[in-house]
């Protein structure tokens, strides 16, 4: 399976609720030999329209702090936990994000990244542990098989509460750091 395949079959998904209202799938994007990977929790409601991960104020906050660091959004790829929005931009359930982990783990497994940046808790939960808690987890390397795990706030949070943009620039230059020295 390659890429493309596995957005059509994602395109076509009924798994789960989240299908009935979608307007678009939001599949993710990005270079598809990318060495940095962000995932997210889900689409809000301009990813929604847009069908396209990370286009509403948390994307134009992550795309910045991409640029801050003179890395391309094009050059990375970025992908959600679930594909499709949740109604109100509530947190996707347990069997939501079930539905479409497999999804994520076929891109995981195509785009072969070589560092994992998981924004958000959901994200931290779904990849690392259910219990994995934000506020104490962030800003850590987790090594998981080839992969190097920086978990972080998600751009929404740090655009609700600004005490934490601190913390996700700090973790953004750590992702940055390794990519420049170890890749």
């Amino acid at each position: 399976m390659n890429l493309h395949e596995l957005e059509k079959m994602c395109m076509e998904c009924q798994k789960c609720m989240l299908c009935i209202n979608r307007k678009n799938v939001v599949f993710g994007e990005g270079s598809e030999d990318a060495d940095i990977m962000f995932i997210g929790e889900g689409p809000g409601e301009q990813e929604d329209i847009q069908g396209r991960p990370f286009v509403g104020r948390a994307g134009q906050l992550l795309e910045k702090a991409l640029e801050a660091l003179g890395i391309d959004r094009k050059g990375v790829y970025i992908a959600n936990i679930v594909k499709c929005r949740p109604p109100g931009n509530r947190v996707p359930s347990n069997e939501e994000a079930s539905c479409c982990i497999q999804y994520l783990r076929w891109q995981v497994k195509l785009i072969k990244p070589k560092i994992i940046v998981l924004l958000g808790s959901t994200a931290c939960k779904n990849i690392i542990d259910p219990e994995f808690r934000i506020t104490r987890g962030r800003g850590n390397i987790i090594e998981q098989g080839d992969f190097k795990i920086i978990p972080t706030y998600h751009p929404a949070a740090v655009l609700r509460d600004e005490s934490k943009k601190r913390y996700f620039w700090n973790d953004l230059k750590l992702m940055n750091k390794i990519y420049i020295d170890e890749i």
